[in-house]
């Protein structure tokens, strides 16, 4: 019967008696493992970066653009056309079953004044539904109303953005602003959402009733016109059956024949940003992935260094066969001096691996998430990697001739 307690000490003693080699041998495990912690801490960080990116957008998020205008033979890009109004944008709301709410938009910048304070932001022109279609809050105040849309009331949300560089740590409720010398009072302040995917600041905005955009501040080419109309759909299963609701819809609406094309654009943004989250997750796999190399370089050291070793334990070997051992004990030696080299390697690999992934994020300032399963699987892999490689030099140890070996030199 195999004395696994006396191998395991027997193995210890080995390596300790070559502690050097035995510690140059742990470097590629040790590096390996560590460069793999790093690398997932890094790609999870980022993922989940993207991730909160795009729920502070909003979710199931649909965009309909107008189409785009041709002049002088050239077609211009979507959103060229004025072929979207709030009379679509209703009717959405109203008879499309798999819509939760609309935001119809009409915006563009402009420079906000308060008292000796300015600054340049975005001017968005919406109605009431927007806080809800952009899973937006807010901090303080009240949102304007469908009375405030119908009666084109100049009352304004400020982004946290504009509220700080406004008015500072002073309350901006119910103070005068002043958009193209236009007054309106500050009823609400909207929560910090921060950047969005495209590294925008969500927050340097102002929104004001639709109706006073086009009325009082922007102008329209024609009456009703918006720039385009977000769309929240129910739920993630109902996205495809909104999108062909509102196509079949505004074609209704627009008079379109079925040879002629759609004079507006439907574009899911849910899809794109999951597919910039799905990059995220591959890149982090692929960083994992380049990293876990230098395992399989540690994993090649360690068969180096223990033919290595069974060439010079050639003689200790045949003593031990000739004095009882069997041929597993022999293995078994090879084989757990293998698996504590990779294992010790691993643990010091881990501690690396997390100190430099925090550092990371504190010198560096990205975003990382160390998590256990990522620790598990670098350690198994560190685990698996000893074992592989140490199985043939054990196994050519365990073939050695007893005689041949009590005669080597």
């Amino acid at each position: 019967m195999i004395n696994i307690p006396a191998t395991f000490r027997i193995s210890l003693r080995a390596l300790r008696a070559n502690k050097m080699r035995s510690g140059l041998t742990m470097l590629g495990i040790i590096i390996g493992v560590a460069a793999v912690i790093i690398m997932l801490a890094v790609g999870s960080g980022a993922s989940r970066r993207i991730s909160q990116q795009i729920a502070s957008m909003g979710s199931n998020l649909i965009i309909v653009v107008p189409g785009s205008s041709t002049a002088g033979g050239l077609r211009m890009g979507a959103g060229t056309r004025s072929t979207l109004t709030l009379g679509d944008a209703e009717a959405i709301a109203r008879e499309c079953t798999a819509v939760a709410d609309v935001a119809p938009m009409h915006n563009g910048t402009a420079q906000v004044v308060y008292g000796n304070q300015n600054w340049a932001t975005g001017i968005e022109g919406s109605s009431p539904g927007i806080l809800n279609v952009r899973d937006w809050t807010l901090a303080a105040g009240r949102p304007f109303t469908d009375q405030d849309v119908r009666s084109a009331t100049k009352v304004c949300l400020l982004g946290r953005t504009v509220a700080d560089n406004l008015f500072g740590s002073a309350d901006p409720l119910g103070q005068i602003i002043r958009i193209k010398k236009i007054p309106f009072v500050v009823i609400g302040v909207l929560a910090p959402k921060g950047q969005s995917m495209m590294g925008q600041d969500q927050d340097d905005t102002v929104i004001v009733p639709i109706t006073t955009a086009q009325r009082k501040i922007f102008g329209t080419r024609l009456p009703g016109m918006v720039r385009h109309i977000v769309v929240k759909a129910r739920s993630a299963d109902e996205m495809a059956t909104a999108e062909a609701q509102i196509t079949e819809l505004l074609r209704e609406r627009h008079r379109l024949t079925p040879r002629e094309e759609n004079d507006f654009t439907v574009r899911n943004l849910t899809q794109i940003m999951q597919a910039a989250e799905q990059s995220t997750r591959i890149m982090a796999l692929l960083l994992a992935a380049i990293a876990s190399v230098s395992l399989l370089v540690g994993g090649i050291g360690i068969m180096n260094i223990m033919l290595v070793s069974v060439t010079e334990r050639t003689r200790e070997i045949g003593i031990r066969m000739a004095v009882g051992a069997k041929t597993w004990d022999i293995r078994l030696q090879f084989i757990i001096e293998a698996l504590t080299l990779s294992l010790i390697g691993g643990v010091i690999g881990i501690v690396l691996g997390v100190t430099g992934a925090k550092l990371l994020s504190i010198l560096a300032g990205w975003s990382t998430v160390i998590s256990v399963p990522s620790v598990l699987l670098a350690f198994g892999f560190s685990g698996l990697v000893g074992l592989f490689f140490g199985f043939y030099p054990a196994y050519k140890a365990s073939q050695l001739n007893p005689i041949d070996a009590l005669h080597y030199e």
